[in-house]
């Protein structure tokens, strides 16, 4: 028995450092994946999907979409990295190489001048090249006079992408009946923010784990003599964290914006740095929007008015004989959880251990790129048929659910909607009777 326990630990051990060196690898190979949500959307190339069982054609399509490329939201992450960088500069404290990098930083914060947030010209084009897919993998939704009804968040970010999206389905389709709107008044189900979650979202042991978990991953010791000329100034007035920090946030924007070719910001990084740095944002958001077991692993539930949104519209729809599709538009915040919160592709995994979470292979660069995308496609034979099939397409790639079913990557409407809604049941009798898995000691 014990060479049985040692085999099977030796094995998931190897099992762990491949998966983790295959992170590493995909980063190095492809530095824009450790941007996590500031990565440009990866459009898909020659796609499979696999055919319906015989017989089922698509009738609807239930999408929630994040808006497409901005620039960052907040000034600051210019601002930070330039003050500090001017400051140094104007008392000769910055090497050559230093020096350059400060005009580029100058020149990228006069692009983004007054920009915060905004939709660039490619998160307009993501959003045309999802609907044009989309209407190329799935024609019988949009053929015709095809419903469609489309929501968005009140970002106007969100709302251009929307817009974007709209008028590339009105291109190919003329005859569709499009309807749009972006109102407070769907915000609770939209981009639901619960208050408890929130508050228990970083609670004492995750944010203790956390510190733990980053502070090995702190070395920004070789950035900082490649900036600066004055180890003592440094130590004096730069807070290296922050300077690093910001600085790979500007690095990691550019992809999205019209600058992403003229000065490539990630170059100033190892491979090993921004792995690092990548590894401190995965187990951010795992934290933060994932299942964690940190702060009770209740996280995704924030998306749970979503869920059920969905699958009251699914209903809905399933009843009329018509056909068409509900797009919404909205945030990584909402994409991420919601995704946890159905386990999608495994991201429903949970643990207390953050050195477990990138082994096991839970990377939220693969749920939320700029223009992130669910697709809930169902199928049925006719208006007559009870037996419903639907399948999930996670940016666009045919995706796993938790659920038994004998036709993968299709799953039975009604086991679906059983499994789900049972699964929100629970967790909304627990909250209600303040049994919630948070332990007193958070």
């Amino acid at each position: 028995m014990r060479i049985v326990i040692l085999f099977i630990t030796i094995l998931v051990g190897g099992m762990q450092g491949l998966s983790a060196q295959s992170a590493f690898d995909a980063i190095r190979q492809n530095r824009n994946l450790a941007a996590s949500n500031y990565m440009a959307y990866p459009v898909p190339s020659a796609v499979e999907l696999t055919p319906p069982p015989e017989g089922k054609r698509p009738f609807y399509i239930s999408h929630y979409g994040r808006h497409g490329s901005r620039y960052l939201s907040n000034k600051k992450a210019y601002d930070i990295p330039y003050n500090i960088l001017h400051a140094a500069d104007s008392l000769d404290k910055l090497t050559e190489e230093g020096r350059m990098i400060y005009h580029e930083i100058d020149n990228i914060r006069k692009d983004a001048a007054l920009r915060n947030g905004d939709l660039t010209a490619l998160g307009s084009q993501q959003h045309r090249g999802i609907a044009r897919r989309m209407v190329q993998n799935f024609p019988e939704v949009f053929e015709g006079d095809a419903y469609i009804d489309a929501r968005s968040t009140t970002k106007h970010r969100c709302i251009l992408s929307m817009g974007a999206a709209l008028q590339q389905l009105s291109a190919l389709n003329p005859q569709l009946r499009i309807t749009m709107d972006a109102s407070e008044h769907d915000m609770w189900y939209m981009n639901h923010q619960d208050t408890m979650l929130r508050n228990k979202m970083m609670c004492r042991e995750a944010q203790e784990a956390y510190d733990r978990f980053t502070f090995k991953r702190e070395h920004n010791e070789r950035l900082m003599q490649m900036l600066f000329n004055d180890s003592v100034y440094v130590s004096m007035h730069v807070d290296d964290k922050w300077l690093n920090y910001y600085l790979f946030k500007v690095a990691s924007i550019l992809q999205n914006t019209p600058y992403h070719s003229q000065f490539p910001l990630y170059d100033i990084f190892t491979d090993e740095e921004i792995h690092r740095i990548w590894q401190k944002e995965n187990a951010w958001w795992y934290i933060t929007y994932g299942p964690s077991l940190l702060n009770g692993g209740d996280e995704p539930y924030t998306q749970r008015f979503l869920l059920r949104r969905i699958i009251e519209e699914a209903d809905s729809c399933i009843a009329l004989p018509a056909h068409g599709a509900t797009l919404s538009f909205g945030h990584e915040t909402m994409v991420l959880p919601l995704s946890c919160l159905m386990d999608i592709n495994g991201y429903g995994f949970q643990t207390e251990d953050l050195e477990q979470v990138e082994p096991h292979g839970w990377l939220a660069y693969n749920v939320f790129p700029m223009a992130a995308n669910l697709q809930f496609v169902f199928y049925r034979a006719d208006t007559q048929d009870t037996d419903v099939l639907m399948k999930v397409l996670l940016n666009e790639k045919e995706a796993q659910l938790p659920v038994p079913t004998d036709c993968a990557p299709y799953y039975h409407w009604n086991d679906v909607r059983e499994f789900y809604l049972k699964k929100l049941d629970a967790y909304d009798a627990r909250r209600n009777n303040g049994q919630e898995t948070l332990n007193n000691k958070h």
